[in-house]
């Protein structure tokens, strides 16, 4: 999918969560451009065995590494119909929108848990996990 192509224009940020996460890079991005960002728990996929052995473990799934996986910022406006054509292409049927950029609480990351709480995305304490590859 040529994405940057077809939507130029309303694609702000495209990067991946490899290391530290999603958490770990929703973190960064909203300290460095000074947003504030709503992030949704249950719109975020996850993987029934990733769940599953992050709970066993003991890991927050969103700071574990995510390989080949993006984190993209697009317009609003285009969101819906990015997420469209990227649903459309086996490698992005798993595509969601997971949140939002807000004026509110600059360079924070807000999380509505599953159960409706909120709770504030720090950065990973300690040490991240080592790549296996």
């Amino acid at each position: 999918i040529d994405l940057i192509e077809q939507f130029g224009e309303n694609i702000h940020l495209l990067t991946d969560p490899t290391r530290g996460g999603v958490a770990t890079v929703l973190k960064e991005i909203a300290q460095s451009s000074e947003i504030g960002i709503d992030l949704v728990q249950r719109d975020v996929p996850m993987d029934e065995q990733v769940a599953s052995a992050c709970e066993l473990l003991g890991l927050d799934p969103l700071y574990v590494a995510n390989e080949g996986l993006f984190i993209a910022f697009v317009s609003e406006s285009e969101a819906d119909t990015i997420l469209a054509v990227l649903q459309q292409d086996e490698n992005g049927k798993n595509a969601r929108i997971i949140g939002s950029v807000v004026a509110e609480h600059p360079r924070q990351v807000i999380m509505e848990s599953a159960i409706g709480g909120k709770r504030v995305i720090s950065m990973l304490p300690g040490e991240q996990l080592p790549r296996i590859c």
